[in-house]
């Protein structure tokens, strides 16, 4: 399909010549030339933002004054109040949140039908890669078996999803899916699917070059700003509506620069890094920013480090980290096997239009921050937030204190040595419990390390820290040492090219002596796929109500997400990942105990099978080649036998099964008329929830496993699945049914209408405690809208769009918070939920909320401008009543106009059906 452009373009349109090929671009000193503004000290990623402008620019949606704008951003320092319409290149999904969107397109297809219009008109009109790589389980571990059994439950637990998604790659145009057991789609786009600068034909026939950009409905889209391409986050039902021709509307962002000198020292990796780096910009404060990295440390940054950088975006909350293209970009896109062609162009693009980062590179940023990588230190991060790093040295002590803050016990942690055996003797309060696991000779306690997940496209992207994990097996086994016998371990690539270098340099057989067999290619414990633990371990931890730990290379460790056995989650390399699995116990300080004994009886420290940086550098030099990238890449959308044995059927609309558990027509199309409506005031409505900071959507809408006596797990027992068949919640987000029922179910999630209770639970409309969803339809019924209060960071987290769509599905008509993180209030914004953030000091403590109020607020019907503020009553229990300011977190002018239509996908579908 050629690419659009816009009809007010030929003034900035230039062409450029490389290695006898001619390609048209939009050039920014054209644009400078023609008397637009001056754009010589934008950062590059603002570049890639202005090319989009002036490709696009109509006159109507994109204007010369939207691109004048840019140049106005780096006169007044980096900033510009300015609204434009940007249109990215592409879109990425993965199955998880892949499925729904594919759900909410078919049933638009029947509304288009129910309107009187073209069902083929929703298709997608910029290409689609759908990526499945979080549907697979770690149910089989630690044995060579283990991918095999667990790719045979995948297949069984989710036949219908996967049928669902072939019709989807038949039915619509534009529309590519890769099988399960490819990899992850962030690491597949990595290293597959983007191309840095793309080239294509243009209506009128003529071939374009411009910056590869896209959006994904992943958070972690963001890995791919490590090479120079443009993307990141967006809930599904934004996604879709990019995918159907809706520009995604922004403002300008501002830019904070981050400077990054000098380079790593010995023994410290680029998980160290990255953590040291999301902490230093939480502390910042960066969201809703664009981050872009710079200075000289650069040159001593491999592209699998900038990956590593850019992936945790949204754990440092901005919208992307990015990395302008240079020589290490061209250099790993030759490794990877792009085609040298391509990589020519990419060379020749970047600089003829300013996108290059040369000597000397320092542009105008809104803010800047800086880091001598020298000065990082080993780290991990946790208990519960990406952002909490802990020097690893002080690991043991820090966990000592999480587990007194648990118990409720008032004891400082001593500064040396906090395990029960060894120089220093517990302490006469411990408050540490021990309990014997059934079967075994051995006992479980507070800290024990339970899982122990080489996982993640953060970290199986680098093969400095995947390498550096095989050395760290192969000289812990030299020595006789092993996984403790509690700790269950696994292997999850983000690709099968990692399975190709750890097997080329030896290393794949000594991790599976240490317990870290191939357990599949996805995306697995991140996600909250660590299956079951073996049952007596699990009857140990809640018999003995332990503090149990997980050590994960992945880039979430929110609370109930792991492992609902698993309290303390943290964050780690690769290589510390192994060396805890060994360890078995987070009280253990492994910087200075020992890990265990060799077979000659003297005692191993961590620093005995730590590998130099000359040693993982030589190896992945040896066995990470361009050739691995194109064998293992030739069949990308091929898929294995079972793939290929899916009939999915035909047709233009999908015929939905009345018994699929998996995929259900959702709601929002029924009834629908032909014309907008309008945003009414919210009058007497009741309180859902009252919720403190940092309120993740893994609280609001889980991934992850669920017991019968949940809501959901009620609804499938009604409808004969057992319970071994439940799968997840994220596998289940095609069925709206389960993913209502699912909506602010989070097993640690805390509701502070009640006293105390972890869990999904309120008050319902008769005061009495029930979980979330009953007390919705009751509501419901009732005809009562309700609306939840929530502190600073509501939404933190991933770009799920079911945290929206569930919140919609219960009545939930607005959401007041402290402030939200950038993805879930377009979401909201974009399910029709209107987000409110608290003015003048106001926090649900400051005014005494208990849930027991009603609330009404004023100023949304008739004028609504974006981020207007309107007033709010709340009455309270006792009959008096308080006014208060809310400024209405609806941003722009389209965003109004999502409202007033019900949604976005209400507001594409009613355009293209008129």
């Amino acid at each position: 399909m050629p690419i659009t452009v816009g009809t007010d373009t030929a003034k900035t349109r230039r062409t450029l010549s490389v290695g006898g090929s001619k390609f048209a671009y939009y050039s920014i000193d054209a644009a400078e030339a023609a008397g637009l503004g001056d754009f010589s000290k934008l950062p590059a990623v603002l570049k890639v933002v202005l090319e989009n402008m002036l490709r696009f620019e109509d006159g109507k949606t994109v204007t010369t004054d939207d691109v004048r704008a840019f140049s106005q951003w780096a006169a007044q320092g980096g900033k510009a109040d300015r609204e434009i319409a940007y249109r990215p290149a592409r879109v990425l999904m993965q199955d998880f949140t892949g499925v729904p969107a594919v759900v909410d397109l078919a049933a638009m297809r029947d509304a288009m039908v129910s309107l009187g219009g073209d069902p083929e008109r929703i298709n997608p009109l910029n290409p689609v890669d759908l990526v499945i790589d979080h549907s697979v389980m770690v149910d089989e571990f630690g044995n060579p078996r283990a991918f095999q059994l667990n790719v045979e439950r995948e297949y069984e637990r989710n036949g219908e999803r996967y049928e669902f998604l072939k019709w989807g790659q038949g039915a619509f145009d534009n529309f590519r899916v890769v099988p399960p057991g490819t990899g992850i789609c962030h690491q597949v786009n990595l290293e597959y699917l983007a191309q840095t600068v793309w080239a294509d034909k243009d209506q009128n026939g003529e071939e374009v070059a411009y910056p590869d950009t896209l959006v994904g409905t992943d958070s972690h889209t963001t890995m791919v700003n490590g090479m120079a391409v443009l993307g990141w986050g967006v809930g599904g039902i934004e996604a879709e509506a990019a995918m159907l021709g809706q520009p995604i509307s922004m403002l300008i962002p501002e830019v904070v620069g981050f400077k990054l000198t000098g380079k790593l020292k010995e023994g410290v990796t680029a998980t160290d890094l990255v953590l040291t780096v999301t902490q230093m910009l939480r502390k910042k404060g960066v969201v809703g920013k664009f981050v872009e990295f710079y200075g000289d440390g650069l040159d001593h940054l491999p592209l699998a480090d900038r990956a590593t950088i850019g992936n945790m975006a949204p754990e440092y909350g901005a919208t992307c980290g990015f990395f302008p293209i240079d020589d290490e970009t061209l250099r790993y896109l030759k490794v990877t096997g792009r085609d040298e062609a391509r990589i020519a162009l990419v060379e020749a693009y970047a600089k003829a239009n300013g996108m290059w980062r040369g000597a000397g590179y320092e542009p105008v940023y809104t803010d800047t921050l800086h880091l001598d990588m020298g000065e990082v230190e080993p780290s991990l991060a946790g208990p519960k937030r990406p952002q909490d790093r802990v020097l690893l040295k002080e690991a043991a002590p820090s966990f000592y204190k999480v587990v007194a803050d648990y118990r409720g016990v008032d004891v400082s942690a001593p500064a040396a040595d906090m395990a029960a055996e060894g120089p220093t003797p517990a302490p006469a309060n411990d408050p540490r419990k021990t309990k014997a696991v059934d079967g075994a000779d051995f006992a479980i306690r507070d800290g024990s390390v339970v899982i122990a997940a080489i996982t993640s496209c953060t970290n199986t992207s680098n093969p400095y820290v995947m390498i550096g994990a095989g050395l760290v097996a192969r000289k812990a086994r030299a020595l006789g040492l092993t996984r403790k016998p509690w700790v269950k371990t696994s292997l999850a690539p983000g690709s099968q090219v990692v399975s190709a270098y750890l097997e080329a340099a030896g290393l794949q057989e000594d991790l599976d002596a240490i317990g870290f067999n191939l357990v599949g290619y996805g995306c697995t414990t991140c996600i909250g796929n660590s299956g079951p633990l073996p049952e007596p371990i699990s009857k140990a931890i809640n018999e003995g109500d332990l503090v149990a730990c997980s050590v994960l290379s992945g880039n979430r460790n929110f609370e109930g997400r792991v492992n609902p056995d698993v309290r303390a989650n943290y964050l780690a390399s690769p290589p510390l990942v192994v060396a805890y699995a060994i360890a078995g116990d987070m009280n253990l300080d492994i910087t200075r105990e020992p890990l265990g004994e060799a077979l000659d009886g003297k005692p191993v420290y961590l620093k005995d099978i730590w590998p130099t940086q000359k040693e993982i550098a030589e190896l992945v030099e040896q066995t990470v080649t361009r050739e691995a990238f194109q064998s293992r890449y030739a069949d990308v959308f091929k898929g294995d036998e079972r793939w290929r044995g899916i009939d999915a059927g035909g047709g233009l609309t999908y015929s939905w099964p009345s018994t699929s558990t998996y995929v259900q027509n959702p709601p929002y199309f029924k009834g629908m008329g032909k014309s907008a409506g309008t945003i009414e005031d919210i009058e007497g409505a009741r309180v859902l929830a009252l919720l403190a900071d940092s309120v993740t959507t893994d609280h609001i809408s889980p991934a992850g496993s669920f017991k019968p006596t949940t809501p959901a797990g009620q609804y499938l027992e009604e409808h004969q699945v057992p319970v071994r068949d439940f799968n997840s919640y994220g596998a289940r987000r095609g069925n709206h049914e389960v993913m209502m029922r699912g909506t602010f179910a989070n097993i640690r999630i805390r509701n502070e209408m009640l006293d105390g209770v972890e869990g999904g639970y309120t008050k319902g409309p008769d005061g009495s405690q029930m979980p979330i969803y009953d007390a919705a339809m009751a509501y419901k019924a009732k005809g009562v809208p309700l609306v939840i209060f929530a502190g600073k960071e509501y939404g933190t987290g991933s770009s799920r769009d079911w945290a929206a769509k569930g919140t919609a599905l219960l009545g939930v008509k607005a959401v007041i918070a402290e402030s939200f993180e950038r993805i879930h209030r377009s979401n909201l914004v974009g399910m029709g939920v209107v987000p409110f953030e608290f003015t003048g000091g106001d926090t649900r403590k400051s005014l005494g909320l208990t849930g027991e109020e009603t609330v009404s607020i004023k100023g949304l019907s008739g004028d609504l401008r974006p981020r207007q503020t309107v007033k709010a009553t709340i009455t309270y229990k006792d009959g008096s009543t308080k006014e208060i300011d809310l400024l209405c977190r609806i941003d722009t002018e389209i965003e109004i106009e999502y409202v007033e239509h019900g949604g976005v996908l209400h507001y594409v579908l009613r355009n293209l059906a008129a």
